[in-house]
């Protein structure tokens, strides 16, 4: 076997016949599986014991050698070797082929590569391979021409006429024999000839065939590979059999497929030795053909072979494909052991890094490490009466149990997973009952709540493990959201009305206006009563005396003394900021002490504030009647003028709607002046606890207008609130509404999904990689506008971003932050105070770093709040990021009214067709040179000229799309002249890179920013960069590369710099943007890209190109079972040696010594992995 952790990179190619008879154990030639009587595999069958290995451990087939010491014996009766039974699942066997057939991968495939080397179209291909046709192979002196196809009846005529002068035949063999003349040094020369004078298709025509060409010339792979001689079988145990009850077998499709192969093979052995008539052995070759195609992709070709009830059989292709495949269902994601699930229920008196596991599931998940512990403290003599004794459940094992578990983190995960907070470590504390108990603030991370939802439970095994899941995934060290950096445990619910309740103010309280000289004090007389919890005191806090409440007070006795004392209420808003500002001045375990504190006091207070709702409490205002009877007549007046002829239903209608519209806000208005402040309803809304004003309007103002099933406002207003009760029509009305939220929550669900999956997939392999690339580049940034509102403020921008040059200040031209620094909260607002707009700033964008980005380029890791570390996934984090408020977005389309009607697409299926560089729905035309604008209207046609220096340019502008320039205005090229979204690949080819990247930026933001999520730019820009890694080679000069071919950008700055300093001519290039989807299948990982989609169309081309997968990215790790080349797995962490002091300097003296002499050394051992690592965290290691 292959030692996985071993090797660096992993290549694919074509098997030659030899290849596959030297992996094979032996020649599989009869269709049998089992014997029906004995059950044990027929010899020379698809089972065989003597190919493949003994069904049972050290067991040889007739039963003469039995057990371990006759291991590795073949047995001379039945020839069977003794060894294990697990063989049967490693060992290939073959099948020899009497006639060639072709490889339908290959001959089938868009585009067909069989087709393009030969030069054949792929339908005269399938007549031949399918013994339709002839095809000429040598044409001797006749005037017929090389692979030319001949009918039946056209070859006996050609026959009789030039007897055996000219040679042809049908069916693989004539193909291959055709494949095997090729001389690719010679074709290649040809068609790079043909490339320099042909134009038009023939030139496109020949570029791919010399892809193809030049695929088999540098690989080492030979054309004629692609038709098989011998066929390899998969081993047994891969493609098992198994007995059912009632003494039925059950079957893998695959042993079908290759039982019609065998049949129909062996039958044409026999009709070849029996000479039959040429005519039934082309049918029984062409079946073999079919059976053969079947076997690798049923259903490629035809008909599929269909099992009992009419089911197309798994072939071996389908065993890769798809999310039940090979790749998706094993490879990538496996079940794995010590793992357990449960129901959860809320722990309120956790801590912030515990959570309950139920003790029985504790039991069986810690089982070996109870029995190890209750051998080595005596409780049992040896491993096998630990086991009777943890299965019995004897009360010594509970007390072990408490001890295995003091110091191990268990981690705990809710579907779906959407990003990294959906898995977090905790320390167990066991608890009874059978459901695992979950602190409440970490609920948002996970987005569980307790209504039923489940939860699973991992073990982290080794010592390794157990310190990334303490240090590292804790839920106490995950604080922050890696998407925006804001607190993401902040309170919630009952606990911000409990710290809202004891934080509020009364006028006229008991006790008001009295002194107290401490906290002490003040709270010995809100316990005698003497004071109300919400009276307005004087007490001495710090030295001064404070105007405050006891309930403030009591609030301040959990707030760090750092932060001052808060004196104002407390609501979600300023409860996120307060446990923000801890964690950035104070760390973890304060900030995780602070938020327990909180919880505390914030469930104690609610109970205590006895908050409930009753109808009482929801109070219609007074003043509804009057203000639905004055709409009421003014919708009168409209109507009439309607009914006269004065007004156009459209008016009418954005009338109507107008009217109704002022009356439900006036009717809020009116609500909130009548609301007691000590409402509980207007409690919870406005402290963020649950609700908002818009549910309170519904409740006891008016609903307002609804929307009908395709988002059009209807006319007619729901009148009455919750309160009063709907009409029957009211209520039919409202179903609409609700109807469509749900069918649109269920598809943007599985929409969000897919998108996350494939914003993973592009950005996997983006990984920090080293401290600083050097680039002398970067992207100037300011603020984000739509129309006047500023969707993204210029601070949130730059705040953890390097700078490029030195930010000097516009007034004075003093240094505000110097070049190569971190812009800090405090950095930022002094560019803001100075009135600075616009600030260069490094970007991953610009980034340098070759597979990844450098830690000065992607700046402040949002989790930490610190500079991103070498190692970091950033790539996986960025999707995450992006993709997990995704089912937040709306799908909606907007309705512009108008004459054309245009949708202007928004939500998800804007941020899908940004990321997919897809041409937009109501696109707008952008103008192409600079100029001065002229629009004209001529017999109908609206055009806009634009006339530059030197061209004029003319656009046709389309009826119903709204121009957004003036006559005489000055225009610029790639401004946009209609109202629309703009295509990324004009914009790119009018522009250039910079302007796409910035234009595609500032509109996933906006969608994203219009539904309230906030998402750090560094996310999108990791996407961005992704889809514009690769050029477009135009002129190949004299380089090895093709023109039309895609190549990442590094690669062809390499390459130009390898011909230029040989003296030769470079290859020219456009920047190209391709859409996620795209931009992952054109990775170099064959791996990732087949694991991604379309598997069977990447590894054919992967394996004609000979392709190395150089296993950079984290799916190719993943899959073949290596650590993943980030974090702790990459390298640079991988080797370092612990030491003591004295071992070091003698390391260090020896690496002297070597250096001088010129030898290079690469490891030099780190004392306690201090300088390799650039701060791995050391100091959170307790």
């Amino acid at each position: 076997m292959l030692d996985v952790s071993n090797f660096e990179q992993m290549r694919i190619g074509l098997a030659s016949p030899e290849q596959i008879r030297a992996w094979s154990s032996g020649e599989v030639k009869k269709p049998e599986t089992i014997n029906y009587r004995t059950l044990k595999p027929e010899r020379d069958g698809l089972f065989c014991e003597r190919i493949f290995g003994p069904t049972k451990d050290w067991e040889c087939h007739c039963g003469k050698y039995k057990r371990v010491r006759y291991k590795g014996i073949i047995c001379d009766r039945c020839g069977v070797e003794v060894t294990r039974a697990k063989v049967r699942r490693e060992r290939l066997g073959h099948i020899e082929l009497a006639a060639p057939v072709s490889h339908i991968w290959y001959f089938k495939g868009i585009p067909s590569r069989m087709g393009l080397l030969l030069d054949m179209s792929p339908r005269s291909l399938e007549k031949v391979l399918y013994f339709v046709s002839y095809v000429v192979i040598d044409p001797g002196d006749t005037p017929l021409t090389k692979k030319q196809l001949l009918t039946e009846s056209e070859y006996r005529e050609n026959k009789e006429k030039y007897g055996n002068r000219f040679r042809a035949g049908m069916g693989a063999e004539a193909i291959k024999e055709l494949l095997e003349e090729i001389d690719l040094d010679k074709l290649s020369q040809e068609l790079r000839n043909e490339l320099n004078e042909a134009t038009g298709q023939r030139k496109v025509r020949a570029i791919r065939r010399l892809e193809v060409v030049e695929a088999f010339r540098k690989s080492g792979n030979r054309p004629e590979w692609m038709i098989l001689e011998v066929i390899p079988v998969i081993p047994p145990e891969l493609r098992p059999m198994v007995q059912l009850d009632g003494g039925r077998f059950a079957t893998s499709d695959l042993n079908d497929l290759y039982r019609r192969v065998i049949n129909r093979n062996n039958r044409l052995k026999r009709l070849l030795d029996l000479g039959a008539p040429d005519i039934i052995v082309r049918n029984e070759k062409r079946m073999l053909q079919e059976a053969v195609d079947a076997l690798i992709d049923n259903g490629r070709r035809g008909r599929p072979v269909t099992g009992p009830g009419n089911r197309p059989l798994k072939s071996l292709s389908d065993m890769l494909k798809g999310k039940q495949g090979r790749f998706r269902q094993n490879l990538l994601g496996k079940r794995v052991d010590y793992s357990g699930r449960s129901v959860i229920v809320v722990g309120p008196e956790l801590k912030l890094h515990q959570c309950g596991l139920p003790k029985e599931m504790a039991l069986e998940l810690f089982k070996p490490f109870v029995m190890k512990r209750l051998v080595s403290q005596g409780y049992a003599h040896n491993i096998k009466s630990a086991k009777r004794m943890v299965e019995r459940v004897r009360n010594e094992v509970w007390d072990v149990l408490e001890d295995v578990i003091k110091e191990h983190p268990v981690l705990l995960n809710r579907a779906p997973t959407l990003h990294r907070l959906g898995i977090q470590a905790f320390e167990p504390v066991l608890v009874e009952g059978r459901a695992i108990q979950i602190h409440p603030l970490v609920c948002t991370g996970y987005n569980a709540d307790f209504d039923g939802d489940q939860m699973a439970v991992h073990v982290p095994l080794s010592a390794e493990a157990q310190a990334e899941a303490r240090i590292l995934m804790l839920s106490s060290h995950n604080i922050l959201n890696p998407k925006d950096g804001r607190p993401v445990v902040a309170p919630t619910q009952d606990m911000v009305l409990g710290c809202y309740y004891l934080t509020i103010d009364e006028e006229g309280a008991k006790g008001e206006g009295k002194y107290f000289r401490d906290f002490n004090e003040a709270y010995y007389a809100y316990e005698s009563g003497v004071i109300d919890l919400h009276a307005h005191i004087k007490v001495r806090v710090n030295g001064k005396l404070v105007d405050t409440t006891v309930g403030r007070l009591i609030f301040n006795q959990v707030i760090p003394p750092e932060l001052g004392f808060i004196n104002e209420v407390v609501g979600k808003k300023i409860l996120a900021e307060i446990v923000g500002k801890c964690y950035r001045r104070l760390g973890y375990e304060r900030t995780a002490a602070l938020l327990d504190g909180i919880k505390k006091l914030g469930f104690s207070y609610a109970t205590k504030a006895g908050i409930t709702v009753g109808i009482t409490d929801v109070a219609v205002p007074p003043e509804k009647p009057d203000i639905l009877a004055r709409a009421d007549a003014e919708v009168d007046k409209v109507e009439q003028q309607y009914r006269r002829g004065l007004i156009t239903e459209d008016e009418r209608y954005d009338k109507i709607t107008g009217i109704w519209q002022r009356a439900t806000e006036e009717v809020t208005e009116s609500l909130l002046k009548h609301l007691d402040r000590l409402n509980p309803i207007y409690m919870m809304a406005n402290s963020g606890a649950r609700g908002n004003i818009q549910q309170i309007r519904q409740l006891a103002g008016m609903r307002g207008l609804m929307a009908d099933p395709s988002g059009q406002i209807i006319d007619v207003p729901i009148k009455a609130n919750f309160r009063e009760g709907l009409t029957v029509l009211e209520y039919f009305t409202s179903t609409h509404g609700a109807r469509k939220g749900l069918a649109d929550t269920a598809l943007r669900t599985a929409d969000s999904g897919y998108l996350t999956r494939r914003l993973v997939d592009v950005a996997q392999d983006v990984i920090v990689r080293e401290a600083d690339c050097g680039t002398s580049e970067g992207i100037f940034v300011e603020e984000i506008k739509d129309g006047d509102d500023v969707i993204e403020k210029l601070s949130e921008r730059i705040i953890g971003r390097y700078t490029l040059l030195p930010v000097l200040h516009p007034e004075t031209g003093e240094e505000i932050v110097p070049a190569d620094t971190e812009i800090t909260e405090e950095y930022a607002e002094k560019i803001i105070e100075a009135g600075i707009k616009k600030v260069l700033i490094r970007s991953v964008l610009t980034c340098k770093t070759r597979y990844g980005t450098c830690q000065k380029c992607y700046g402040r890791n949002l989790a930490t709040g610190f500079t991103v570390e070498i190692g970091e996934a950033v790539g996986i984090m960025a999707a995450q990021s992006i993709g997990e408020p995704g089912t937040q977005l709306t799908m909606r389309t907007f309705h512009t009214g108008g004459v054309a009607g245009e949708d202007i697409t928004q939500g998800l299926p804007r941020v899908e067709e940004l990321f997919e560089a897809r041409k937009p729905k109501g696109q707008a035309i952008i103008a192409e040179n600079d100029g001065i604008v002229t629009i004209q209207e001529s017999k109908g046609k609206r055009e806009i000229e634009i006339a530059g220096y030197d061209e004029k340019r003319t656009y046709q502008i389309p009826f119903g799309s709204r121009i957004k320039v003036e006559n005489g205005q000055y225009v610029e090229a790639g401004e946009e002249l209609t109202e629309g979204s703009v295509n990324p690949h004009d914009l790119l080819q009018v522009k250039g890179i910079t302007a796409v990247q910035d234009y595609l930026l500032r509109e996933v933001q906006r969608v994203y920013r219009m539904q309230g999520v906030d998402i750090n730019d560094k996310h999108i820009e990791v996407m961005i960069r992704q889809m514009l890694r690769k050029v477009k080679v135009e002129e190949s000069g004299d380089t090895d590369l093709l023109p039309g071919g895609l190549i990442e950008v590094f690669d062809f700055e390499e390459e130009n710099a390898r011909v230029l300093a040989e003296g030769g001519e470079p290859a020219s290039a456009k920047p190209v943007i391709l859409g996620i989807t795209k931009a992952s299948l054109a990775t170099d990982s064959f791996l990732s890209a087949a694991s991604f989609q379309e598997t069977t169309r990447v590894l054919t081309e992967a394996s004609i190109k000979g392709k190395i997968d150089p296993l950079l990215g984290l799916k190719e790790n993943v899959i073949i079972g290596k650590l993943i080349p980030a974090g702790t797995g990459m390298s640079r962490y991988r080797n370092i040696k612990v030491m003591s002091e004295q071992e070091v300097n003698a390391a260090q003296t020896a690496g002297e010594a070597q250096t001088e002499q010129g030898g290079a050394h690469e490891e030099v051992p780190v004392a306690a992995a201090e300088e390799d690592t650039e701060k791995l965290e050391v100091q959170n290691i307790k």
